[in-house]
């Protein structure tokens, strides 16, 4: 995370990461396999999902290709996320006391969140409906258990045990707290399998409730994150693709609101169905103005780093799942509004998505091939002493880029 305006220049490259320690990097990966690695997962099932929902859906077939990549993914990681908890403990621990770091785990949420509708939206095709709603079941409530813990105990850190200066609001800060809203888009998909009645009312009223709370934690971090910007400039260059992050709650509430509002009639009153189908325009188009706003500032401050020198990182996934959010709102709205020009323009950001997730993959399939990656996250010294936690722990503002290029701005 970026800690001041004129951040010095990281040091030199460890020797791990050069060619001729590419044997110890690999076989010591699983000790840096960090949170942020399930945002591959994330911006793997987008892909699948967000083609489905398209006004004009891509083929059934490439869906469920892009679909199964990312639960052969999941699995992956959750193995090898197991294996560095019960080997690498201490690293674990030292994750969850570093204030770059811990945000991600909002991630793994996510990623099962994800996963889970992607099961039931495509995944179906294959294993079949029972199967995939069982699928989903089990990875909609385990994922929204993770999200409401991370939702509320990565800010407990944050306040107890982090020490955060001030002006290092970090667009990462939005990832624990965005996880509930990725619940709230997605009970949608399930609750049509829940029996009429009570269970169907509790989940769609449960899923406004998290919508709420991701929608007012959003609403306080993100002053901060952009106030960090207006008043210290810029981020380090790798760091500059998390400023998609922000999408993330703009999209994934904008796509919550309409799924909702398709439900509602079977699940609630007739009064209260047409009051929330009204408010996913009133609230979806507004909205989603603002997240095209993002997308145009975030846009070019990317374009800025780019031509100062930005190459790739582990932040670069940040491309891909919030913008894939963005797909599936503006598809609800086009829905929701008959308007053709909400169709365009979810195929429009769903053309970018497709291409951020291309360059996202292939740079991250060069890291590994090469053994550069999974590495340890760089410390860069911004100018002060390093951190001590309020009960005394010292540690460094660790940055969540894996990479080894200048922090400049």
């Amino acid at each position: 995370m970026a800690s001041h305006a004129h951040p010095r220049p990281l040091p030199s490259p460890s020797p791990s990461h050069s060619p001729a320690a590419t044997a110890p990097l690999r076989s010591g990966a699983l000790r840096h396999l960090g949170p942020n690695w399930y945002a591959t997962v994330m911006g793997t099932a987008i892909v699948a999902s967000a083609g489905a929902a398209l006004p004009q859906p891509v083929p059934r077939g490439v869906a469920v290709a892009v679909w199964a990549l990312s639960v052969l993914m999941l699995l992956t990681l959750l193995t090898a996320r197991a294996g560095h908890w019960l080997h690498h403990r201490d690293q674990a621990r030292a994750h969850l006391l570093d204030p770059a770091v811990a945000p991600f785990y909002g991630c793994l949420s996510m990623a099962l969140l994800a996963v889970g509708g992607g099961t039931l939206a495509v995944g179906r095709d294959v294993i079949g409906e029972r199967a995939a709603v069982a699928v989903d079941a089990v990875l909609f409530t385990t994922g929204t258990l993770i999200g409401l813990l991370a939702a509320a105990a990565i800010p407990y850190l944050m306040v107890t045990r982090h020490k955060v200066d001030p002006g290092t609001a970090s667009p990462v800060w939005l990832l624990p707290v965005v996880a509930p809203m990725v619940t709230a888009a997605q009970g949608p998909l399930l609750l049509p399998h829940l029996p009429a009645g009570q269970w169907q009312e509790a989940l769609l009223l449960g899923s406004y409730a998290t919508f709420g709370l991701s929608l007012l934690a959003t609403l306080v971090m993100l002053p901060m994150i952009f106030g960090r910007l207006i008043t210290g400039g810029p981020l380090p260059l790798a760091l500059t693709p998390t400023l998609f992050l922000a999408l993330g709650p703009l999209g994934q509430s904008t796509t919550a609101v309409n799924a909702l509002a398709d439900v509602a009639p079977g699940a609630i009153g007739s009064s209260y169905a047409h009051a929330f189908g009204a408010f996913a325009v009133v609230y979806g188009v507004p909205v989603m103005g603002f997240a095209l706003l993002w997308l145009a500032f975030a846009g070019a401050l990317v374009i800025r780093a780019a031509r100062a020198g930005m190459r790739f990182t582990m932040t670069w996934w940040g491309f891909t799942f919030p913008v894939g959010t963005c797909v599936t709102g503006a598809s609800g709205l086009a829905r929701h509004t008959g308007l053709t020009a909400y169709g365009w323009l979810a195929t429009a950001l769903y053309a970018f998505l497709v291409a951020a997730w291309a360059t996202a993959a292939s740079g991250t399939v060069r890291g590994l091939v090469s053994g550069r990656l999974p590495a340890a996250p760089l410390h860069a010294d911004h100018g002060s002493a390093p951190q001590s936690t309020k009960r005394g722990r010292r540690q460094t503002q660790a940055r969540p880029a894996f990479e080894d290029e200048p922090a400049g701005r």
